[in-house]
């Protein structure tokens, strides 16, 4: 049976909320509890989907675990981390990570492989993305001859904006850039060159860096289908908007409807949340090789 979506939770201690995670401030560490809360276009909706915070922790623990490297990752099991004995751990479970503190990098580190979403709409204004010059003749959702970097602003709400490689510079300073440049082209490389042995392309993704000890580590979700574009590799082709592991049936649907965007969103019919449901937990039963235990 389904379990029911956890749309918030509400434990003793300091918490901010972002659209997904409630994130709650343990002194020297932090707890990510990943909710069910999904969003478009800007905006959280007032459905949930099943067990997709639980998916979206158990991704990035295995990622963490298969990338290795420098992360803030200490703990996903929950019975571990040390919390007041009057917490109900239940709604907690598979969907919380303990991580180290760190002072956040002010830019999203954006890596596309393919060519696609935003990236798509500029290269066929300017053949560029980003800025970045790109061949003649390219089609929708080809692949890249090599990755390329496009970092962004974090922005607290609304959409991120697409910075040049010089802005972040002047932002972050030169070696940093370079260094996060270097680090996260990398672990998307490494990372999608995984995922294709498994029958999904990584078309692009976001990482977010932070400072821990002075070193850079690697920090909130990694390679999940709510920071990047998983599409089935069996089903590609490149020239047309590829199906994909993710909220896309969500975003298809409210497109459907007479939602402005500029008004509170409608909830999502039954059938929407459990195929959508069905989408992230195939993406990580394809990517781990394990069943998803929490069926």
């Amino acid at each position: 049976m389904t379990n029911a979506a956890v749309l918030e939770t509400s434990l003793e201690f300091p918490a901010r909320r972002g659209k997904v995670r409630d994130i709650y401030d343990l002194g020297e560490q932090l707890l990510l509890v990943s909710t069910d809360r999904i969003s478009a276009f800007d905006w959280v909706l007032p459905s949930g989907i099943p067990d997709k915070g639980r998916v979206l922790t158990q991704i990035s623990a295995f990622w963490f675990d298969e990338l290795g490297g420098d992360h803030h990752m200490l703990s996903t099991d929950v019975e571990q981390m040390q919390l007041p004995a009057n917490i109900d751990q239940q709604p907690l479970i598979g969907r919380s990570m303990l991580c180290r503190k760190a002072e956040v990098v002010p830019v999203e580190c954006v890596v596309r492989g393919y060519l696609v979403g935003s990236g798509w709409k500029e290269y066929q204004q300017n053949s560029t993305v980003c800025g970045i010059p790109l061949p003649a003749g390219m089609e929708q959702a080809g692949k890249l001859d090599e990755p390329i970097f496009t970092p962004s602003t974090k922005a607290e709400t609304g959409h991120d904006e697409n910075i040049s490689f010089s802005q972040m510079i002047e932002t972050v300073g030169e070696d940093v850039a370079n260094e996060l440049r270097e680090k996260s082209l990398d672990l998307y490389q490494r990372g999608a060159q995984y995922a294709l042995k498994k029958g999904i392309i990584i078309a692009d993704t976001k990482f977010e860096w932070g400072w821990h000890e002075n070193r850079l580590i690697l920090i909130d979700e990694v390679l999940t289908p709510d920071s990047s574009r998983f599409w089935p590799a069996d089903t590609y082709q490149s020239g047309q908007s590829p199906l994909s592991f993710d909220k896309q049936f969500v975003r298809d649907w409210l497109e459907t409807t007479s939602w402005d965007k500029n008004s509170s969103p409608p909830d999502l019919p039954a059938e929407i949340i459990t195929r959508t449901r069905e989408k992230y937990i195939e993406a990580f039963e394809r990517l781990t090789e394990s069943p998803f235990e929490w069926k």
